[in-house]
């Protein structure tokens, strides 16, 4: 329950921050614009609570609904008017004025978004070195000639910091046959290699992308945190402290090195050479079958983690300093809007799955989650979040601001405004498109919890 009411906390301070800084971006353009701006609403449906301020005595109101806000302003399409308001009715200003007011709530969002990822940027993000292990003798880095203790600085000529950092550059060459991977060394000397993405399917984009490339963190041979008794490593007299080196030969450089090995050979005696207490011990070890989700899988029965100390070698704190940290998250906003236009394209051509298009339910699990990750965590999702309102606003829908602002640029061409009958074609088409979105967005949040 503890668990559930933070989710659903860091779910409305979410929606709260987003919508607000929205909405605050159609206000203040519209009150520069000269227009009267009647109720802004956090929120849809019924009022639940109002105040009226300003010299206009706009209503701030929150409203039952709060999957979206509102700015109500003077609009004789809407309503009428007084005489002595019609100069500031929105209806009657120049085409101009009425496209920056609706462009002002997605800008508002993408400007939300670069202060948030300058914020963490000023502060320093938490990452690891992208230091590379052996990879796998049949994988595209293997080809490419990678190999381990390679530290990847990095991708197409674009510096790489991070083990983050590499995961996005090579999300964002999502479509790309190759990328280009600059490397250090562990002898300190620089190469370049070719890394073909060639092979890679719209399931492993959508899924494990660097497994499937063959790259993978070195994170050091894993460390056994406990067994369960009774089971297979407690059998093989394996216990907490233990250093797992390799099995059946093969060098472990992670948790995830370990778990392969078990899961992929369920009743099959391995060999596990360990280090414990300084000395290289070898014990056998069967996984145990199990059934999972109609596969046949093998259980150790013991819980891994990494070693403190190759933690902390392997941490990095990317930092700029203040005129830095703007440039960086403006670039960083711009990065992920246009890779946001990219995947909503790849869907529509069904290049990508529609698995990818998520809902409530979903952002409320991932609020969480990040809030529960920390306050620099939560910064960088909520700009994700408003990256993807911005853009998705943006999109020439009819009820979105990119339909309206479509309108607007087809006023420029005729050089009158749309009939109200293209208004209404225009709505309905837009409400069907809305709902047809919300309820594969709540099919697809409802399939991955349950």
């Amino acid at each position: 329950m503890i668990d559930i009411a933070q989710k659903l906390l860091a779910f409305i301070v979410t929606l709260g921050v987003l919508i607000t800084f929205h909405e605050l971006g159609h206000y203040v353009v519209a009150r520069l614009a000269g227009v009267k701006v009647l109720r802004f609403s956090i929120g849809f449906g019924r009022v639940i609570w109002s105040r009226r301020r300003g010299p206009d005595a706009t209503e701030w109101a929150i409203s039952a609904v709060p999957l979206g806000g509102y700015v109500k302003m003077a609009d004789e399409r809407e309503g009428p008017v007084a005489p002595a308001d019609l100069a500031r009715a929105f209806n009657r200003q120049s085409v101009w004025k009425r496209i920056a007011i609706v462009a002002a709530g997605p800008l508002a969002n993408l400007l939300l978004a670069v202060l948030l990822l300058s914020g963490t940027y000023l502060a320093g993000v938490s990452g690891q070195r992208a230091i590379l292990a052996a990879p796998p003798v049949d994988s595209p880095a293997a080809a490419a000639g990678l190999a381990s203790g390679d530290l990847v600085t990095a991708v197409d000529g674009d510096a790489v910091r991070s083990w983050q950092d590499l995961r996005w550059r090579l999300l964002r060459a999502t479509g790309s046959e190759r990328v280009t991977l600059t490397v250090a060394r562990p002898n300190g000397a620089s190469a370049t290699h070719v890394l073909s993405l060639a092979t890679l399917t719209s399931a492993d984009w959508e899924g494990n992308y660097l497994g499937a490339l063959g790259l993978k963190i070195d994170l050091g041979a894993p460390l056994v945190r406990d067994v369960v008794p009774g089971k297979p490593a407690a059998l093989a007299g394996l216990r907490a402290g233990d250093v797992v080196l390799a099995i059946n030969g093969k060098e472990m450089r992670s948790p995830g090195d370990l778990t392969e090995m078990t899961k992929t050979h369920p009743g099959e005696t391995l060999r596990f050479t360990i280090r414990r207490e300084g000395k290289q011990l070898d014990s056998e070890l069967t996984p145990e079958p199990s059934e999972q989700g109609g596969e046949r899988i093998g259980l150790a029965g013991m819980r891994i983690s990494v070693d403190p100390a190759v933690i902390d070698a392997l941490t990095v704190k990317v930092r700029y300093g203040p005129v830095d940290s703007l440039a960086q998250g403006a670039r960083k906003t711009w990065e992920l809007s246009v890779f946001t236009v990219k995947m909503l394209g790849r869907i529509v051509t069904g290049a990508a799955s529609l698995k990818n298009i998520s809902g409530p339910l979903t952002m409320a699990d991932y609020a969480g989650q990040s809030a529960q990750a920390g306050l620099l965590t939560f910064i960088g999702y909520l700009a994700l979040i408003s990256i993807s309102l911005g853009v998705l606003n943006l999109l020439p829908v009819p009820l979105l601001d990119g339909g309206h602002l479509l309108y607007y640029l087809v006023e420029i061409f005729k050089g009158s405004p749309v009939s109200d009958r293209v208004l209404e074609v225009g709505q309905r088409i837009g409400m069907a498109v809305l709902a047809l979105l919300m309820a594969l967005a709540l099919f697809n949040d409802l399939s991955r919890l349950l």
